[in-house]
């Protein structure tokens, strides 16, 4: 475990090696799972906002759920989280030209039309932030859908922390995510240091 001021980072996220496949998993992860995305509470009026700007990407049936359920939704925990269509995709999710699942709020992001990128969580994925009372935890979520993932992670040898550098910074600021990269450096040469006098 590695903490970097009031975030404890689990070790997966040194460990771990990480680089998403869309190719093979054609976007698994925004239509599998019960619930939709998980948000935080200031991302709600931001999906609000931002609706009638988006809402031109989306599908007719993410629309149809969005009109009847509102930009957000809660799960069985109480929650704050994306709606979803029929236990399925994320509503904001939508199908390129080969039947892969794509953002639509980033979509959006990437042609001008807005400036926020999509939800944090999906941004983070697949890491997933648990809230408690003092601290927050960053854990990596292994989810089978994500097997792809990490064998092309292990080939380009790309570890986690390295992969999701931009929303770890656009989460904790930039000398938060630069602290984490010292820390782990520290620790990588200790543990090289302990190997190679192991060897002798």
């Amino acid at each position: 475990m590695i903490q970097v001021g009031e975030v404890l980072v689990s070790d997966d996220i040194k460990e771990k090696e990480f680089v998403c496949n869309l190719e093979k998993c054609k976007g698994a992860c925004c239509v599998e799972g019960d619930f939709g995305a998980p948000l935080e509470e200031d991302e709600l009026e931001i999906l609000k906002e931002i609706y009638p700007k988006v809402k031109p990407y989306l599908s007719k049936e993410g629309i149809k759920v969005i009109e009847k359920e509102g930009t957000h939704t809660v799960d069985d925990d109480g929650e704050y989280c994306t709606p979803i269509i029929k236990g399925r995709e994320c509503v904001y999710a939508i199908y390129d030209e080969k039947h892969v699942l794509k953002c639509g709020i980033e979509q959006a992001y990437l042609d001008g039309k807005i400036e926020y990128k999509k939800p944090i969580s999906c941004h983070l994925y697949p890491i997933r932030i648990t809230k408690k009372k003092n601290f927050e935890a960053v854990n990596y979520h292994k989810w089978s859908i994500c097997s792809a993932a990490c064998a092309l992670g292990k080939e380009l040898q790309v570890p986690l922390y390295k992969f999701l550098k931009d929303p770890l910074i656009r989460k904790y600021g930039e000398a938060w995510y630069n602290e984490l990269v010292n820390q782990i450096t520290a620790i990588e040469k200790e543990e090289a240091k302990e190997t190679k006098e192991k060897k002798k």
